[in-house]
């Protein structure tokens, strides 16, 4: 099939993926006066975009895999209700992935692991005003805090390590006691023990409006969505071929922006990139979008409500399970479960949309941010786990300044796609 070059003019870029992080690259690199057309078979933000939980996570600054998980993570994977969900019928695949992830626990990477993510998310809330100012969108991105809650006395030390923890990295964080909660969130049970609360934290409106403004805005601008799968990519003398569905088209640079789709298109450049795919799981309660005033995440449960302009959110589970088994139906149940026992009125479950979508989740638990080592036309943005909105704007900036040839503003030695490579 013969190769159309795409687009006249000006240096010509492929985004493969209207996720997040794919429109917040591409219209990051429109900024920069690049042409840009944004691949994906979906429209912006129809994917795993649509479903999180909206809360722009930067407190996550622990990797997935630490010690004190490990330790965990039977209990957690043999409670029905429990937060960690690995399908037995799955389980043959997912072992050389869980064999990296186990030695991922190792304290020394635990603590370069905790560094990169507390480097990407401190800068994750000034990057998404920036974006957001440079495109009249502020009023998206709400300066809500965020409350962690604990229903157990025995959860008392925990969370007051939690709270030194956070204090260490430089994060605002409030005790409070179970009158002091519901004073701040009546929206919630009263069968509360404590938690802690942190100020500075923030959510997006509605995730899925948020990504359609950053494609409103890319499309304004001048830039190309094509609804289109891209099947392979591969570097030529004049840049990048890349195969899709619409046939062959011919760019002068590509980024890299598929999310749990991202590795299969690295394996045909010659990368082995152990990518999995974490499904979560959401309710959303479109007439409960009241309940609560800011973000709620439970300690024990491992679950998290938003309140959103289309309805109280909840979202949970961490279900390393791969692309295609269909959902888990006992996850909604579960997720009920969840929101019965933490609001105050637990009114209105029933009616609610159910929804799981694909996280892509690397062993060490931080994304790729880098250029192919072999061919410079070719970068990467994925992996950002339950991350992605929270670091999507950040992501955004750096692979701009990989694309221009520029210096990132941070050090991307951490993100590099060639960390797994067999030696």
């Amino acid at each position: 099939m013969q190769t159309t070059h795409d687009q006249a003019g000006g240096s010509r870029v492929a985004v493969v993926g209207a996720g997040v992080v794919g429109m917040a690259t591409a219209l990051a690199l429109q900024q920069h006066g690049l042409s840009v057309t944004v691949l994906d078979p979906q429209g912006p933000g129809e994917g795993t975009s649509s479903g999180n939980a909206g809360f722009i996570a930067a407190e996550l600054i622990d990797p997935l895999s630490t010690p004190a998980m490990l330790r965990q993570a039977p209990r957690l994977w043999l409670d029905p209700h429990g937060a960690v969900a690995m399908p037995l019928r799955y389980l043959p695949r997912l072992l050389p992935w869980l064999a990296r992830f186990i030695a991922a626990a190792r304290p020394a990477q635990v603590t370069r692991g905790r560094q990169a993510l507390a480097a990407l998310n401190g800068a994750a809330v000034a990057a998404w005003r920036r974006c957001l100012a440079a495109i009249g969108a502020e009023e998206e991105l709400v300066a809500s805090g965020y409350l962690l809650v604990w229903e157990s006395e025995r959860g008392r030390a925990e969370a007051r390590r939690h709270m030194e923890h956070m204090r260490r990295w430089g994060h605002e964080v409030e005790w409070l006691e179970a009158e002091q909660i519901r004073a701040r969130e009546p929206g919630l049970s009263d069968r509360l023990s404590h938690g802690l609360f942190f100020p500075g934290g923030h959510q997006v409106r509605d995730p899925l409006v948020l990504v359609r403004r950053l494609a409103q805005a890319f499309e304004a601008g001048g830039g190309e969505f094509r609804r289109a799968r891209v099947e392979g990519l591969a570097a030529t003398p004049q840049g990048v071929a890349l195969q899709t569905s619409q046939g062959n088209l011919a760019f002068d640079q590509a980024v890299v922006a598929a999310g749990a789709w991202s590795h299969h298109l690295a394996a045909g450049l010659g990368l082995e990139v152990p990518l999995e795919t974490e499904r979560g799981y959401h309710l959303t309660l479109p007439e409960r979008g009241q309940a609560l005033r800011q973000p709620v995440g439970s300690a024990e449960r491992r679950c998290v409500m938003t309140p959103m302009s289309c309805g109280l959110r909840v979202v949970g589970f961490t279900e390393l399970g791969g692309l295609a088994l269909p959902p888990d139906k006992r996850r909604y149940a579960s997720l009920r479960r969840h929101a019965c026992r933490l609001l105050a009125d637990a009114t209105g479950l029933e009616a609610s949309t159910e929804w799981m979508g694909f996280r892509p989740t690397l062993p060490d638990s931080l994304p790729v941010i880098d250029t192919h080592p072999d061919h410079p036309s070719i970068h990467f943005a994925f992996g950002h786990q339950h991350l992605g909105l929270t670091q999507a704007a950040i992501t955004a900036e750096l692979v701009g300044a990989l694309v221009k040839g520029e210096a990132p503003a941070l050090d991307l030695a951490p993100y590099r796609v060639t960390r797994f490579q067999r030696t």
